[in-house]
């Protein structure tokens, strides 16, 4: 409906301009006061006051909580997860930055790496500022100030399997985002001995792979789907073969929401799956796994 000026200028329109001003102001009043109550309904005020969490914290989250899926129960598991990040790297900048913006508790972080000119095409989490300097305490620095309620643990040493078997008794689920195939049979040896969940991801050129590990003793191990190494320049790393700069955001991004889902309880995650990204067709591609009963890694897990 158009108005004119004469039309304003006159006590009827007034009234109308009045009335418009006043049915706007109500239903900005309705909006907020229905995102607040999403919010008192996913999580009870005798739920923040177990879990501890702050009204600041309930805000920070609030379009978590207001989440059918995660809601106050979800963030309150969030809160209280600890989960290890292997590799800080590509992969590792997206998963880190969203599991800590998620509340993700207790993060830990291994990488032996320092920051160098080339990662920064690739690796958001570090700057110019971050140059030499080792990746795990340039991590804690930036995903500190992104979300100062959750605690970040830096090791700062490569991964052996002597290392990963002290370290992964004190997290719930591990992530690997490393770059080379010795670190990743290393981490799928140690998770199955330990029955941790792992979610691993991979990235080279233009194309990237997610699945997730080890959720039961039913489902497929990393080794039961890539037993051996890869000859050379088959799957080259970063270093040898490239990366197109936005791919790790892609790929860790999902990988990240494999862990949140995993943690919340919420949705299907990737067992049993592989998932493959192509960034140059753009095309989403699902292929279904299956455990291998001869594998030598998790024969142990198959005959318990």
């Amino acid at each position: 409906m158009d108005i004119t000026f004469d039309q304003i200028v006159t006590p009827q329109g007034a009234f109308l301009v009045g009335l418009i001003c006043v049915i706007y102001i109500y239903i900005r009043v309705l909006r907020r006061m229905s995102a607040e109550n999403r919010i008192k309904l996913a999580i009870p005020t005798e739920e923040v006051s177990n879990s501890t969490m702050s009204e600041t914290e309930v805000e920070r989250y609030s379009r978590h909580i207001m989440l059918r899926e995660i809601g106050g129960q979800g963030q309150s598991k969030l809160r209280k997860a600890k989960v290890l990040v292997i590799g800080a790297g590509g992969l590792g900048s997206p998963v880190l930055s969203y599991l800590a913006a998620a509340g993700v508790g207790t993060i830990g972080v291994i990488d032996d790496d320092a920051v160098s000119l080339s990662n920064l095409q690739r690796q958001v989490l570090f700057d110019e500022d971050h140059l030499g300097h080792p990746k795990v305490f340039a991590v804690k620095d930036k995903i500190k100030k992104l979300n100062p309620f959750i605690e970040i643990l830096p090791f700062n040493r490569r991964l052996t399997e002597a290392e990963a078997e002290v370290l992964f008794v004190e997290f719930d689920l591990i992530i690997d985002g490393s770059d080379n195939f010795l670190t990743r049979k290393i981490s799928n040896l140690v998770c199955v001995k330990l029955k941790k969940p792992l979610v691993s991801g991979a990235i080279s050129q233009w194309e990237g792979q997610i699945s997730f590990f080890n959720e039961t003793k039913d489902s497929a191990c990393y080794s039961c789907i890539f037993p051996v190494e890869p000859v050379d320049g088959l799957a080259p790393n970063c270093a040898e073969g490239g990366v197109m700069g936005a791919l790790p955001g892609i790929v860790g991004s999902v990988m990240a929401s494999e862990v949140i889902k995993k943690i919340t309880g919420a949705g299907e995650n990737l067992t049993n799956k592989l998932l493959i990204f192509n960034a140059l067709n753009n095309e989403f591609s699902k292929i279904n796994i299956q455990k291998n009963l001869n594998c030598e890694i998790c024969k142990e897990r198959h005959e318990a």
